[in-house]
């Protein structure tokens, strides 16, 4: 049985499409589905346990999404096992595709979907910035920033023995070599992108402030990642504009968004601060 852990914190506007989407076209015993409410002031708990078996909802008091994953595999059944943010939609022939690429050969303990960003509601910068960004290397191949990913038992051995980070999806993808994770082809997820320019600023600054604190933790724990944090270079978005030259003004934006947000982060890094989490609501709207 495959096991879905679901960490939501105030995610009752939200949940609903992602659970509707697993359930369609799936049996009572294919999935087990752990909704973890942290720390949740709304409706996310009621809405999640409206949908009856096979979700099974947990509430916490602590508004932590690691204190959720961990409470998330105590209550879990299964293996292959996915861990699934609340503001994504992904379907049940896609977690199938997700399984079938774990259960197919044991060199691969980790694996992702690809990513849909439906960009037509965003504003033009916010579409510039994606362009680039989704074609560098490091997001074209690693797992992060999907929203989902889906372990082995052994991949979960692995996982279980990473620090709570704020960049809990870029750890668990460095913490495997390149020959032991899989972007499935044939599994996609809707991830939501923020719809305004001031938001999307508010997820680089939680992602410069959570890859500081990643690499901080890489000097201490180099054992269990397989690779440094993977930074866009200079040569990455030349790669980019030799390509495809029509992208210049998104690579400009695409720089101004990483200055912005970089000095936007100063401030936390230097304190010390990676539990602020700068949630971007745009992309939770209907």
């Amino acid at each position: 049985m495959t096991s879905i852990v679901i960490p939501a914190h105030n995610e009752g506007r939200v949940i609903g499409r992602l659970l509707d989407s697993l359930l369609a076209d799936t049996s009572e015993d294919e999935i087990d589905i752990v909704v973890v409410c942290n720390g949740c002031t709304d409706d996310t708990a009621r809405v999640a346990g409206e949908r009856g078996t096979p979700v099974r909802v947990v509430e916490i008091p602590t508004p932590s999404k690691h204190e959720a994953l961990r409470v998330g595999d105590e209550h879990a059944r299964g293996f292959p096992r996915l861990y699934v943010d609340a503001d994504v939609v992904i379907a049940s022939a896609d977690v199938r595709a997700l399984t079938r690429a774990l259960t197919g050969s044991p060199k691969i303990l980790a694996a992702a979907p690809e990513r849909k960003l439906p960009l037509a509601a965003c504003g033009w910068r916010v579409r510039a910035y994606y362009q680039v960004w989704q074609r560098l290397p490091a997001v074209r191949e690693g797992l992060f920033g999907r929203g989902v990913i889906a372990v082995s038992q052994a991949g979960h051995a692995r996982i279980a023995a990473l620090p709570p980070l704020m960049a809990d999806d870029l750890a668990a993808s460095l913490a495997f070599a390149p020959d032991e994770r899989m972007v499935v082809e044939t599994a996609h997820v809707v991830v939501h992108p923020p719809r305004t320019w001031s938001d999307l600023i508010r997820r680089r600054i939680r992602a410069a402030t959570s890859t500081a604190q990643l690499e901080h933790h890489q000097e201490k724990f180099e054992a269990s990642m397989a690779e440094r944090t993977p930074r866009t270079s200079k040569a990455d978005l030349r790669a980019v504009l030799r390509k495809e030259p029509r992208l210049f003004a998104g690579v400009v934006v695409f720089l101004a968004a990483a200055v912005v947000a970089r000095s936007g982060a100063r401030k936390a890094i230097r304190a010390q601060d990676f539990g602020t989490w700068l949630r971007d609501e745009s992309s939770r709207q209907d």
